[in-house]
C-alpha cells in the first residue's frame, strides 16, 4: 500500500530502529513510547485491520504473538510482566491501518487501559 506508514518502513523508505526481522514480520521501536519498552511487531503482509484476517493468516498472527513473547524475554520483561495490544479501527485507537502488536513493558502497567 503506497500510503501505509508501515509499508513504507518495510520498503525502507522511512527509517526505523528494527530490533527483529524474519521473512514474515519485523519489530521496531515505537516513535512515541508509552513505556520504557514499547515495540511494534508488524507482518510484512499488508492487512489493514483484524477484520480483514483470513484463515490463511492464522500462522502469521500466531507468529506475531510468539515473537512478542521472545522479545519480552530478550528485554527482561517476561518474568515481571508485559502487555501485548492490538487495536482494531478508530474507536479502539488504531492509528496505522496495517495490523500490528504493541509490546509494552519495563514498568507497572495500570488497568483498565484507555
Amino acid at each position: 500500500m503506497s500510503d501505509c506508514l508501515f509499508c513504507k518502513i518495510l520498503a525502507q523508505e522511512i527509517p526505523a530502529n528494527i530490533i527483529y526481522e524474519d521473512d514474515k514480520i519485523i519489530a521496531f521501536d515505537d516513535i512515541q513510547p508509552q513505556a520504557p519498552h514499547h515495540k511494534l511487531i508488524i507482518p510484512r503482509k499488508h492487512i489493514a485491520t483484524l477484520n480483514e484476517l483470513t484463515p490463511e493468516d492464522i500462522y502469521l498472527t500466531g507468529h506475531l504473538l510468539y515473537v512478542a513473547q521472545q522479545l519480552a524475554k530478550k528485554l527482561g520483561t517476561a518474568d515481571t510482566g508485559y502487555r501485548v495490544v492490538m487495536n482494531c479501527n478508530q474507536d479502539a485507537g488504531q492509528a496505522v491501518y496495517h495490523i500490528h502488536l504493541h509490546l509494552l513493558g519495563g514498568r507497572k502497567l495500570s488497568w483498565p487501559p484507555g
